[in-house]
């Protein structure tokens, strides 16, 4: 158990030596591993033009099905880096008490989706999010609701 507890110190140290690691770990649902998960899947963020981008590489973006003149609806694709949506699916549920991810999770339950599909697209607008956090180099901003 000692073994195991010196690594997660120096994970966390090595997290947090890294220029992103205080602005993965200041988002909701983010941990010390999860943080690193992100980094090391990740990369460069400079590689992803777009978070459309991000998304499509984590396997969060939905995919339209065409064939010829018929489309039928979009899907989750299969497709992507598994380790990086995995991680990003658990950091999306474990920020459900978060209360701005927790309104977002009960729209779209309320608009049909399921618990998993709900998850996946909390996850997707997460990564968004994570996105611009990484190309500005600011921390997570709890989002501040107006009192209209």
């Amino acid at each position: 158990m000692e073994a195991r507890s010196d690594l997660e110190t120096q994970f966390e140290e090595a997290l947090q030596s890294h220029p992103f690691g205080p602005i993965l770990t200041s988002m909701p649902g983010v941990g010390v591993r999860t943080g690193i998960k992100i980094l090391l899947e990740v990369g460069d963020i400079d590689r992803f033009p777009t978070p459309g981008h991000l998304a499509v590489y984590a396997g969060l973006a939905p995919r339209t099905h065409r064939s010829g003149t018929s489309i039928r609806g979009e899907h989750q694709q299969r497709a992507g880096n598994k380790r990086l949506k995995k991680a990003r699916f658990r950091a999306a549920f474990a920020s459900l008490p978060d209360p701005s991810s927790r309104a977002y999770y009960d729209r779209k339950r309320t608009e049909g989706k399921r618990h998993n599909a709900a998850i996946l697209c909390l996850a997707r607008r997460r990564c968004d999010v994570l996105y611009a956090m990484l190309t500005t180099g600011t921390t997570y901003l709890h989002p501040v609701r107006s009192a209209a």
